[in-house]
């Protein structure tokens, strides 16, 4: 029995006759546990995607940034990950607490190479758990029950240029984000929002920081 296809998927490797590719495909590539290269792979990545599933079963997908390391393999079939400050929709963290399966996608735009993965996660707010990731609201905690290596092909070269300035550092405080200052949202930003616009140089108008996002500021 497969653990990655269904009736859906048989049919159309069926139509173009793609089934024995596919069973060998899944005879070789997939795994349930998660290895060296694998953990070394995962670790080192500053990016990911995630998709989770919402409560009217609409997949969400959504990127997750921070420094390498900040997803963890802590043993053989575990993630962690951190939920850090964000715009307050809460739409990731809030998905698994209803429905824990997701999905990843590693990538490396320089090599070019990927990796793929499938689980049940939880979110929580242990403090040992959030003691782990400078800044972290919350921890998502995953059950990776199948990983596998996709090819490179169709995957384009990249290059990454910066670290985004609002990834925690372990020896620099972190800016409050720019959008935060804008007239528009200055009525719903929590206190200590409020105190970090003022640190920052105050509020900004709308149009300020549309124009930064326009022009690929890095202050936006």
């Amino acid at each position: 029995m497969s653990r990655l296809y269904g009736d859906q998927h048989r049919a159309l490797q069926e139509r173009f006759q793609s089934q024995p590719m596919a069973d060998r495909i899944e005879q070789i590539a997939l795994k349930t546990e998660i290895g060296p290269e694998e953990k070394a792979f995962i670790e080192s990545r500053d990016f990911f995607f995630l998709t989770t599933v919402d409560h009217q079963g609409r997949p969400t997908v959504s990127y997750k940034g921070g420094n390498p390391g900040f997803v963890r393999a802590i043993d053989a079939t575990t993630l962690i990950f951190p939920s850090y400050d964000g715009n307050g929709m809460y739409l990731s963290m809030g998905n698994i607490t209803a429905n824990p399966h997701v999905g990843f996608l590693f990538i490396d735009f320089e090599r070019p190479f990927r990796l793929r993965a499938q689980g049940t996660a939880e979110v929580s707010d242990a403090p040992e758990l959030l003691a782990c990731f400078k800044e972290a609201e919350l921890v998502a905690r995953v059950t990776i029950t199948e990983l596998w290596m996709n090819c490179p092909r169709y995957i384009h070269r990249y290059q990454k240029l910066k670290t985004s300035r609002y990834v925690p550092q372990d020896d620099a405080e972190t800016p409050i984000c720019e959008w935060k200052r804008i007239e528009g949202v200055q009525d719903v930003l929590r206190p200590g929002e409020l105190q970090q616009v003022a640190r920052s140089g105050g509020v900004i108008p709308n149009e300020e920081w549309i124009a930064r996002v326009v022009t690929g500021d890095e202050k936006a």
